[in-house]
């Protein structure tokens, strides 16, 4: 049963983007539209040309902005003020996720690229206040990006989490290398199955999913 491969789990991660909340919201685009206005004023670019860094920074360091901090030395908290300035209101509450997180045993938090304060208009958003122990954005990695490996153990040290006695869940599977490698399980949350050897788990719908655990 997959119940049985938790039993061992006191610890429950979630990342934050397009895995609190459906992809087809498309909430994401907004804050690639006001990354790529960001890269192309501060470097001086043109549009097209700002928006091909974006995606290069990404695929290179993990984050857009880890590729600007590395390459161009940026400054990086008026770039997470920016970009992370979206409208909310296009997200719904899901009371079904709320209640399947809620009946979890152990501690439950949240760790994302992007800043802590945007994932707390999130969890918000989703009516998901409170459901949280604690949640945790890139600057408490030292804006060190997943899927670095440093970057899990920094917050993870913050926050005490023994990774061998928790579990990670991303939509981008190559943030589950890490956690895999550390002893965490891993699930991918995503319509399509990742077939990688560090993704011991799918779920194409997290709230079915998490109630098979709870």
């Amino acid at each position: 049963m997959v119940k049985d491969a938790f039993s061992h789990v006191r610890a429950w991660v979630f990342d934050l983007d397009n895995t609190l909340y459906p992809p087809e919201i498309r909430l994401f685009d907004q804050i690639e539209r006001l990354m790529t206005a960001y890269v192309s004023e501060t470097l001086g670019v043109s549009h097209a040309e700002a928006d091909h860094l974006r995606g290069h920074y990404w695929k290179t360091y993990g984050t857009t902005l880890a590729g600007l901090m590395a390459e161009h030395d940026l400054d990086p908290d008026p770039y997470l003020v920016a970009v992370h300035d979206i409208d909310m209101t296009v997200l719904p509450p899901d009371p079904a996720l709320a209640a399947a997180i809620s009946a979890l045993g152990g501690r439950k938090i949240v760790y994302t690229n992007g800043s802590a304060p945007y994932a707390e208009r999130v969890i918000a958003a989703r009516g998901l206040s409170g459901v949280f122990d604690a949640v945790y954005g890139v600057e408490h990695a030292g804006y060190r990006p997943k899927p670095e490996e440093d970057a899990f153990q920094r917050v993870f040290a913050t926050d005490g989490i023994n990774p061998r006695e928790g579990a990670m869940f991303e939509d981008d599977p190559r943030n589950l290398a890490a956690p895999h490698a550390m002893g965490m399980r891993t699930v991918h949350v995503a319509s399509a199955r990742a077939e990688e050897p560090h993704v011991e788990f799918h779920a194409g719908d997290l709230s079915a999913f998490l109630s098979q655990l709870g």
